[in-house]
């Protein structure tokens, strides 16, 4: 493996926005193919909305047929855009060539897939300096090598708005399959994305955008090199005839259709590939690209692909947690080994799980035992605040010590910390209560496992859901017992046997509920 980039040369590459970019170029443009004209005829205008990167291909395909009496007008805008005025009242083109199937499942009146007329396989585009430091061009680098490293800044397009990212969502899900916990690993590696393009050295994108920018580099700029994954779905460009045409319109629309599966949009320099992926027809090979045949994975059901943007809607979130932590006797025994107490430890992983929240994110932090606050179970340790204001205030916490005699007050504190979560839930953020125990409830004079139970099932809702983690820490924690508590507030329990491993069960339970779950 090469040296890593330098900061000098991370900052010097400063990567555009490619969607954004091509967006600038492309997206305003309209092309009117005018076929052949008649004295006697006034010609029929097709309206066809195309995605701006195979724009160009299509009035180029528009213009070749040279129908009588046709005028096409071929408009170049974002697949997002038209699919939000499809669902709406906004006047509708005749036809639709969106750059991804994705799409027409978001739109009205137009067919759930239509028959793709090119393809586009979705890399990792990765500034050249980065992918020489992996060691490019000797070896044919991967996704799990390049996400793995150090060195690199990766970002996200919006992959509400843009396929490349819901593909690089589904494909991310295959990198971390052989982890002992896959699921916390999917979680861990989205984190490893910012949400934006802007500033990364590492970024997916459809092919032919890493081509573009290759071929317009401005002085300053960095060139990108693909890195291809088959687990990957790629843009297919589906063509759909939109409800309302009329028979003249049509006509017009099957011909086009025709010509253009019969390959017009993939000519030598459109920077498209034929539907199934084959070699590229490049005008000139750029070396940073692999010109021959890519397989892509299939686009997946819609139930995949919404679960896949909720992963990551979920992780990008910003949180509200209370985190209520055991600081009964017990949590004074020592964990063998570490020269620590299981409270100790607890804590201790409590403060680092700071980290794993956006700096918007806010969060509370009590301890209960039995009658710490008067004839309340639990206290406040900090109070409702952003990560930043709790980052400075760790002391407090790591002050915290444990009850000599304190029982485990944890069905009554459970309850009141649930109560007061679900009272300031906000809406469009994580509202988690997470719970941190060694051992069952042993306070005789609280509310009973059963009223608990019942209790907590009457605040759950699902229109202001609020997880409830159970984390059971040591030999005594009752797992039984925890899988009830969650149950009625649709969450999870998690143990760890092992105190030493605390932390490690914390940050999977955090990533199952935040982006896996």
């Amino acid at each position: 493996m090469g040296r890593h980039a330098t900061t000098r040369t991370r900052r010097r590459i400063l990567l555009p926005l490619l969607a954004i970019a091509l967006a600038a170029v492309l997206g305003a443009a309209t092309w009117v193919a005018m076929a052949r004209s008649e004295p006697t005829c006034e010609p029929v205008r097709v309206v066809v909305a195309a995605s701006p990167d195979i724009a160009p291909a299509v009035t180029g395909a528009a213009r070749d047929l040279a129908l009588t009496c046709v005028a096409f007008d071929v408009q170049a805008r974002e697949s997002h855009q038209v699919a939000a005025e499809l669902s709406g009242t906004a006047p509708r083109p005749q036809a639709w060539i969106p750059s991804s199937t994705l799409f027409l499942r978001k739109a009205g009146g137009v067919p759930a897939s239509g028959p793709s007329i090119a393809s586009s396989p979705v890399v990792l585009a990765v500034a050249e300096p980065v992918a020489r430091a992996l060691g490019w061009p000797r070896e044919t680098l991967t996704w799990p090598e390049v996400l793995g490293h150090a060195g690199i800044v990766a970002g996200m397009p919006d992959p509400v708005s843009d396929p490349a990212g819901v593909s690089t969502l589904l494909a991310l899900r295959d990198v971390t399959k052989g982890a002992s916990d896959p699921a916390a690993a999917y979680v861990a590696l989205l984190r490893k994305f910012s949400a934006t393009t802007s500033g990364a050295t590492v970024f997916p994108a459809a092919e032919n955008a890493v081509l573009r920018h290759n071929s317009g580099l401005l002085e300053g700029e960095t060139a990108l090199v693909a890195v291809y994954s088959p687990d990957a779905p790629a843009l297919d460009y589906p063509f759909v005839e939109v409800a309302g045409a009329t028979p003249q319109q049509s006509k017009a629309v099957a011909e086009l259709k025709r010509t253009l599966l019969y390959g017009a949009a993939t000519s030598p320099g459109s920077d498209l590939r034929a539907p199934g992926g084959q070699a590229l027809r490049l005008t000139e090979t750029d070396q940073r690209v692999e010109a021959q045949g890519q397989r892509s994975a299939e686009i997946p059901a819609a139930e995949e692909v919404a679960k896949a943007l909720s992963h990551w809607a979920a992780v990008n979130a910003s949180a509200r947690v209370q985190v209520l932590i055991d600081v009964s006797g017990s949590m004074s025994a020592p964990v063998p080994g570490t020269g620590k107490s299981r409270l100790r430890i607890t804590l201790e992983a409590a403060e680092n799980a700071l980290h794993l929240f956006k700096a918007t994110s806010q969060v509370r932090f009590l301890a209960f035992a039995t009658k710490v606050d008067g004839e309340r179970d639990y206290r406040e340790i900090l109070p409702m605040a952003p990560i930043r204001q709790q980052l400075a205030a760790v002391d407090r916490l790591r002050a915290v010590r444990a009850v000599p005699d304190g029982q485990t007050g944890l069905y009554d504190s459970v309850l009141d910390v649930y109560r007061l979560a679900h009272g300031e839930w906000e809406r469009g953020k994580l509202n988690l209560v997470i719970v941190m125990t060694d051992g069952r409830n042993t306070d005789p004079g609280g509310i009973s496992r059963e009223n608990l139970v019942a209790e907590l099932g009457k605040l759950s809702d699902r229109e202001r859901p609020v997880p409830l983690i159970a984390i059971g820490i040591g030999p005594e924690a009752d797992e039984t017992e925890l899988r009830q508590l969650v149950a009625p507030a649709g969450g999870q329990a998690f143990l760890s046997r092992d105190p030493a491993k605390i932390g490690e069960v914390f940050h999977g339970a955090l990533g199952r509920i935040a982006g896996a779950g």
